[in-house]
């Protein structure tokens, strides 16, 4: 195989000559969220380039866990094989993992979680060569930070010698993977799907916001609901909508929080909906908000950017990361709604003075972002770790 290859012939793949992938992750499809969109488009990719890829994750939704998956399924060509799993949503031991990595060429593990450790323990006995990408390791939430910590400097930095490399897909996972994995780290940003939401925010500035993701704590919705209340004072027409599936909160918990603040008639919950119903609901907005207090990388902050909406993040490293990046990202400390309310009101006004340049900037910053140069990153490293 060339190194300049960038695609293998379709009869390569059917005769088996193509090097197989098996990408392993604790969710998949049809679950929905930023882990599930990365090895969805990389999987999806990386068979145009000729590879066969196989997807390896659990047999059931962790929202869901009770309703079991078909145990093989094929999603757009890829091959999902789902084992059965048990224990912690954090932590999923699923040891038939290693059944279904027997003929691989390569082993792609995504987070930091028992897969992780796991095969990199029985490296000896299954011999494959294989990769990890990052996703933010395990520091989500503040929540056992000391356990964490002892965790991450002692079995986590064991587990990454079983690695030929050891990807980190934002700045901030670089800094920290670097302290325990040095030489064996390289950046490779998340690729993100700048087309499916393309330009679809309102062209006329709209005091009107989304967030969109899981109901998860790290991403502090109730600091989205308290800065929404300040701006609702301030201007009846302020309105947030939130989209995303359950996961630490469930929908009942949001209506809720939301009914406690007199926000019924200001903020819309929407419970996994289609894509379509999302691309309605951006087209309405003309603000990305997000009050995270941790981000992996920033993935949906990127694809509202390519619909042109200005977001307004919480200050945490990843959005950082980004906002140094892009100027036209604008960052608030959420933990006071006060302050967070006036950067949302100062943006609006922004987008207002200027709205066709700033969603010019919006959409080309996001583009450098596209899916196209990631998998040619992902690919370079796929074949360093083959020819090792």
């Amino acid at each position: 195989m060339e190194a300049n290859d960038e695609t293998m012939s379709a009869s390569a793949q059917r005769d088996g000559q193509a090097p197989l992938v098996v990408q392993v992750v604790r969710q998949y499809a049809p679950g929905r969220g930023g882990l599930e969109d990365v090895v969805g488009n990389l999987s999806r990719l990386l068979l145009a380039r000729g590879y066969r890829v196989r997807v390896v994750t659990c047999n059931s939704l962790f929202t869901d866990r009770e309703r079991l998956l078909p145990a093989s399924d094929v999603i757009d060509g890829v091959e999902v094989v789902r084992v059965p799993w048990s224990g912690s949503t954090r932590y999923p031991v699923a040891p038939q993992v290693l059944r279904h990595i027997r003929d691989a060429d390569l082993v792609h593990v995504h987070a930091v979680d028992f897969f992780f450790d796991f095969l990199a323990v029985t490296r000896p006995f299954h011999g494959k060569p294989m990769i990890a990408t990052t996703h933010g390791g395990f520091f989500h939430t503040r929540k056992y930070a000391a356990i964490k910590r002892l965790w991450f400097r002692t079995l986590t930095r064991l587990s990454c010698l079983a690695y030929r490399a050891v990807v980190c897909c934002s700045r901030s996972d670089l800094d920290l993977f670097d302290t325990i994995a040095a030489g064996r780290t390289v950046l490779v940003e998340n690729g993100v799907d700048t087309e499916k939401f393309a330009g679809l925010a309102s062209s006329r500035p709209r005091r009107r916001m989304i967030t969109i993701g899981r109901f998860s704590i790290n991403k502090r919705l109730e600091r989205l609901l308290d800065a929404t209340a300040r701006l609702v004072e301030k201007d009846p027409d302020w309105h947030l909508d939130i989209v995303g599936s359950p996961s630490d909160l469930t929908e009942a918990d949001l209506r809720r929080e939301i009914a406690a603040r007199g926000l019924v008639e200001h903020v819309g919950l929407h419970v996994a909906v289609p894509n379509e119903t999302v691309r309605q609901l951006i087209a309405g907005a003309s603000i990305f908000v997000s009050a995270s207090d941790y981000e992996g990388f920033g993935l949906v902050a990127v694809e509202a950017m390519s619909a042109g909406l200005l977001p307004v993040l919480n200050s945490n490293e990843a959005y950082r990361s980004l906002a140094d990046k892009h100027s036209v990202i604008r960052l608030a400390d959420f933990d006071d709604v006060s302050k967070a309310s006036e950067v949302v009101e100062a943006a609006l006004a922004d987008l207002i003075s200027d709205p066709e340049a700033t969603r010019h900037a919006l959409i080309a910053a996001a583009s450098s972002y596209s899916w196209d140069t990631v998998v040619g990153h992902y690919d370079a490293v796929y074949r360093d770790a083959l020819a090792e």
